[in-house]
């Protein structure tokens, strides 16, 4: 018995990588990376958001070499030059406290991006687990997992995030909490409905009728055939999760000053925007820019990885 149930899964293995979205599986990864390389080519959208996407990741490692004041990043602070226009040794300028901007932007791609990018993959702890247990089981405890995630699913996103901002209190770390717990039922809810469509295939089927352990089948032939929508939404989710915590720090309850977060670093310029405009402008622009790369990097990815187009616009 356990024989034919190795067979079994090294054919859904093999049925795994011959059907694995965006038809991945191929010859070697040599060849593998030059086909990815000309789909990015191809598309215009999809290189410009993976050039902007490796432009912030290096900036945030070499934030310490590139800022001219990496001290302006924390509580150094030079009243004597507050709101200095552009130019010389501040080329964004500085804010009210005299600290450079262009060091804070730098230094905010740590806080921005990578907070967002612990959110997500939080978010996605939580929500594949909850959404592929409820799919590969199915029965009551579906429904059950799915009533639940449809609780959550009710409010929206942002409002349940400030909700539960507000209630835990200002900071960077309850701004995160809030997030992931009004993000992870997306993921949920996509990846149940995957896994619900693929236990219902043949070899699916055949695995557990030979007596393969129903959590081994979820892992090993429904993840892989059902992982791709996820990671095209968590991709474009990316955008929105960084939009979204800047957006709690903006109304104070995401990250304190001197975090140089950009969400709390335009609420500082807010109101000099008429006389001082670079003191909200950057980092604002960053904010935009940030977004808008993980969005087409998202949109590039949907066609390789999602072509059904399951993930959530």
């Amino acid at each position: 018995m356990s024989g034919s149930g190795d067979a079994v899964d090294r054919a859904g293995g093999r049925g795994s990588s011959s059907t694995a979205p965006g038809g991945l599986g191929a010859s070697g990864p040599g060849s593998a990376l030059g086909r990815f390389i000309g789909y990015v080519v191809r598309r215009p959208g999809l290189a410009f958001g993976l050039a902007i996407v490796i432009v912030l990741a290096v900036g945030a490692v070499l934030a310490p070499v590139l800022a001219p004041f990496p001290g302006d990043a924390g509580n150094d602070t030079n009243l004597l030059a507050a709101l200095q226009p552009p130019g010389g040794l501040h080329p964004l300028g500085t804010d009210l406290a005299g600290r450079d901007i262009w060091s804070r932007v730098l230094f905010g791609v740590r806080i921005s991006v990578g907070v967002s990018v612990v959110v997500i993959v939080a978010s996605l702890f939580v929500g594949v687990p909850v959404g592929l247990f409820a799919g590969a089981v199915g029965g009551k405890l579906d429904d059950l997992l799915m009533r639940i995630v449809d609780i959550f699913l009710a409010f929206p996103s942002l409002l349940l995030a400030l909700a539960i901002a507000a209630t835990l209190g200002p900071s960077m770390e309850h701004a995160a909490i809030a997030i992931v717990v009004s993000w992870w039922p997306w993921y949920a809810r996509l990846m149940r409905g995957e896994a619900a469509a693929i236990r219902g295939r043949a070899y699916v089927e055949a695995a557990l009728l030979l007596g393969i352990p129903r959590w081994r089948v979820a892992l090993r032939h429904i993840l892989p055939n059902a992982i791709g929508p996820i990671i095209v939404q968590a991709s474009l989710d990316l955008g929105g999760v960084i939009l979204t915590f800047a957006a709690l720090s903006f109304l104070g309850l995401g990250a304190q000053d001197p975090t140089p977060e950009w969400g709390l670093m335009v609420e500082q310029g807010r109101t000099l925007t008429s006389t001082q405009p670079w003191v909200a402008l950057y980092p604002g622009a960053a904010i935009m820019i940030a977004a808008l790369a993980f969005t087409l990097l998202g949109e590039g990815l949907r066609e390789r990885l999602d072509p059904k187009g399951l993930a959530r616009p």
